[in-house]
């Protein structure tokens, strides 16, 4: 049976496919709704700005529902490595309670040490290590920026649960076999990737040159993101498959925990080659396509590849995120996905 999945072209308007998703029926009255958001680096643009979220919040109020807005902090040095910095990243980004009509609340504290261990008992984890304050919730609503990701292909709504609610703990865990390289013939020793380094691995040649402790680094690929001149990429200690399977396996220790009592919704617009972590983004490779709504995981983020795959733009390919980002598979992700029941790749798009 195909999954349903309900599109827009207007994304101002994402609460239009709230009760034609089914999102009605998993808000009781007085459920505390954890609204999983992705608040933007300071310097990235690229986010789903507070004015499109705001809808969907008066929507869970509307059936009497408590929302509040939340995500899990960062391994690596930026503006959303603790609670504080995290907090005070969101209200500048307009993330505020007047404006939104619902607080934030950083999922795994502080400074990331606030979290439960779940059982999962999968391929690569038996537990998984994920922000507290979601699994207090009763319903769960996941807002996603569809993007492309350097590590993952893409980033949708499996990376947003998956890698969003994982606390710094986890996300070490999901991010262990990355290893970055440096290409010394790029480098021009800007020491960008040095202010971004959380674990001090990296130094500098005589040359001036980037070096890497991989003894020291954690793998949080945060270097790769932060070097604006490409003399940083990824060096697999394992794959990229790996990665991806690691992080589906934080998604189904998130998902059961709430039952049937979780929407997606994608946002297809800005969709910028790179992460949200970025404190830049660089321009959208397709013109904004709209949103996208479904109680499927997998078939909302099979959906909205191919419809960025489908739409015109400066990547002249018909694989999109492949072209960005040769030898990942991006598909990883969503076929571990659907073997672990998660959801289905084969779905019924219903434009309203």
């Amino acid at each position: 049976m195909k999954s349903q999945v309900y599109f827009t072209k207007n994304p101002d308007r994402a609460d239009q496919l709230f009760e034609a998703a089914g999102f009605d029926q998993i808000i009781k009255k007085e459920d505390l709704v954890a609204v999983k958001v992705h608040f933007g680096e300071r310097g990235n643009t690229a986010f789903v700005k507070p004015e499109r979220i705001k809808p969907l919040i008066k929507k869970i109020k509307a059936y009497k529902g408590r929302p509040f807005l939340t995500d899990a902090n960062t391994i690596y040095k930026g503006s959303r490595s603790d609670a504080l910095s995290h907090l005070q990243t969101a209200f500048d980004h307009g993330f505020t309670l007047g404006k939104v009509q619902a607080p934030v609340i950083i999922a795994d504290g502080l400074e990331g040490h606030n979290y439960v261990k779940v059982s999962v008992n999968l391929k690569h984890f038996k537990e998984v290590y994920l922000g507290a304050v979601v699994l207090e919730a009763d319903a769960l609503l996941v807002i996603s920026h569809f993007k492309g990701h350097e590590l993952t292909g893409f980033g949708g709504a499996i990376k947003n649960v998956g890698m969003g609610f994982g606390a710094r703990a986890g996300k070490q865990q999901m991010h262990a076999e990355v290893r970055p390289q440096v290409k010394e013939e790029i480098c021009t020793g800007c020491g960008n990737c040095l202010k971004h380094c959380p674990t001090e691995a990296i130094s500098f040649t005589k040359n001036q040159k980037a070096l890497i402790d991989l003894a020291k680094c954690i793998g949080c690929a945060e270097c790769i993101a932060s070097c604006r001149y490409g003399a940083l990429s990824v060096s697999w200690a394992g794959s990229s498959d790996s990665l991806q399977e690691k992080m589906v396996e934080y998604m189904f220790g998130v998902l059961k925990n709430f039952k049937k009592k979780v929407g997606f919704v994608n946002f297809i617009t800005d969709v910028s080659p790179n992460c949200d972590c970025y404190d830049f983004n660089d321009p959208p490779i397709v013109p904004d396509v709209g949103v996208l709504a479904s109680q499927d995981p997998v078939a909302i983020d099979q959906a909205s590849v191919d419809l960025v795959n489908q739409a015109e733009g400066k990547v002249k390919a018909s694989d999109k995120f492949k072209a960005l980002w040769p030898g990942i598979n991006w598909e990883t992700q969503l076929i571990y996905a659907e073997k672990l029941g998660l959801g289905s790749r084969n779905y019924e798009l219903v434009i309203k």
